[in-house]
């Protein structure tokens, strides 16, 4: 029995874990290079500055690819994913793609004039409603709920405060 994906052989499935080994060092390299083009902050005091999480993070990738190919070249090969449970048959669910793309649509033109906290539960809300919740009230009492508390985690939590609307004054 072979270890190989359905459909290519063993030596496929190594040629292409070498490329992604090879697409992780690349990716590793370059942001290395980006963070040692970062300039030098005038404000930045002590030995971590801006450009220090990138370099570990581009060290970390350059690592992790030679991990992988190192583990490839001793053969080491990747499980075919198995997929998901889902009808091929089956067509596409177009009425829910439709009512998110409403709520959604309707979230970005009522932001600025009726607020986030007011659009947010229109965004929340027809989520769940187009997803098949039918408890109605309850899914508007949850939909104000997350408006209120994203408003302020943002305000408070980010700093960023969002569109009061109408609410302008109160909150």
């Amino acid at each position: 029995m072979s270890s190989a994906a359905p459909g290519g052989t063993t030596t496929e499935q190594g040629r292409s874990e070498y490329g992604v080994a090879l697409f992780l060092a690349a990716l590793g390299v370059l942001v290395i290079v980006q963070a040692l083009l970062i300039p030098e902050s005038r404000i930045a005091r002590g030995p971590v500055g801006p450009a220090t999480v990138p370099l570990v993070v581009g060290g970390l990738l350059v690592v992790v690819a030679g991990f992988l190919a190192l583990d490839v070249s001793r053969g080491g090969r990747g499980e075919p994913e198995g997929g998901e449970d889902v009808e091929l048959t089956g067509s596409s669910d177009w009425r829910t793609v439709l009512l998110l793309a409403v709520a959604f649509i309707a979230n970005a033109l009522l932001i600025e004039s009726m607020g986030w906290w007011f659009s947010g539960a229109v965004l929340f809300w027809g989520s769940a409603f187009a997803l098949g919740s039918r408890h109605y009230v309850r899914d508007a009492l949850i939909a104000f709920a997350l408006s209120f508390g994203s408003f302020y985690l943002f305000a408070l939590g980010l700093g960023v405060v969002l569109p009061p609307g109408i609410l302008d004054g109160i909150l």
